[in-house]
């Protein structure tokens, strides 16, 4: 075959090399685009609004702790976490409100507004920071994102996307890999600090269905020069695009807490 193809006339291997070109071309133009893929991710973790019951395990070499949790969110920026167990823990809450957050711990009765200088401070002791629950959509408004491979997995495309800051942007990482499903699934993120040294990863180890749509129902966070120190947060119950109303994300109920019943699901 291959005397075949280097005896063919220059016209004929001319012919076959625009081929080529053109079908690289057809398979390349049609890969998703990179941004609208890590939006789709967004909705689907979060939807309109949401109303997931969540449990939290921070392990350590020498111990390991469980908290549970109720979370709200509103739109793109607004969420409201609020500790419920163990008793310790319970009532710790945190806000958040476009690029603000507050924390209100109940023993002092005290809400405290966090200045930047401590949002890279960890969360509730865990492996994720202030950063981390803080950055909503930063990754879509402050980041470039390329597309840099796909490979096949469990009967789904995997998509690794490379999030790199905007020149003017103020960003914490100096550069993000997300993994993510083709039905939206967040399959894990890598997390590099400026000189591109990996940091951390947050990784999905369980997906189910939650609220009636696929989602990563169990992830772990994990520093990558730390063996036996994680946290992982599990996703017990959710709901989404549900009737939640603004006066949920305030401080006057960071402090003293509204019931909700969720209600009015998709």
């Amino acid at each position: 075959m291959s005397k075949r193809l280097w005896g063919m006339s220059g016209a004929g291997q001319l012919a076959i090399g625009v081929i080529g070109m053109c079908l690289c071309h057809s398979v390349w133009a049609a890969q998703p685009d990179p941004t609208q893929l890590i939006k789709e991710t967004f909705d689907n973790w979060r939807g309109e609004s949401s109303y997931t019951e969540v449990t939290m395990t921070v392990h350590r070499p020498d111990w390991e702790r469980s908290m549970s949790m109720l979370a709200l969110t509103l739109g793109e920026e607004d969420s409201l976490v609020r500790f419920t167990a163990p008793a310790k823990d319970a009532g710790n809450a945190t806000l958040k409100l476009e690029d603000d957050m507050w924390i209100f711990n109940p023993r002092l009765n005290q809400i405290l507004k966090l200045p930047a200088s401590m949002m890279a401070q960890s969360w509730m002791g865990s492996d994720f920071s202030y950063n981390d629950l803080a950055k909503a959509n930063d990754v879509l408004t402050e980041y470039t994102h390329k597309l840099i491979s796909h490979i096949q997995q469990d009967g789904h495309t995997v998509y690794e996307v490379e999030a790199m800051p905007k020149p003017d942007s103020a960003t914490v990482w100096g550069k993000l890999v997300i993994h993510i499903r083709d039905d939206g699934v967040m399959l894990g993120e890598d997390y590099y600090d400026q000189d591109m040294k990996l940091l951390k990863r947050m990784q999905t180890v369980k997906v189910d269905t939650l609220g009636g749509r696929p989602y990563p129902v169990a992830m772990t966070m994990q520093k990558a020069d730390v063996g036996d120190a994680w946290t992982t947060i599990e996703y017990l119950n959710g709901q989404f695009n549900i009737d939640i109303p603004q006066s949920m994300f305030t401080k006057s109920n960071l402090r003293n807490p509204r019931p909700f019943t969720p209600k009015g699901a998709e």
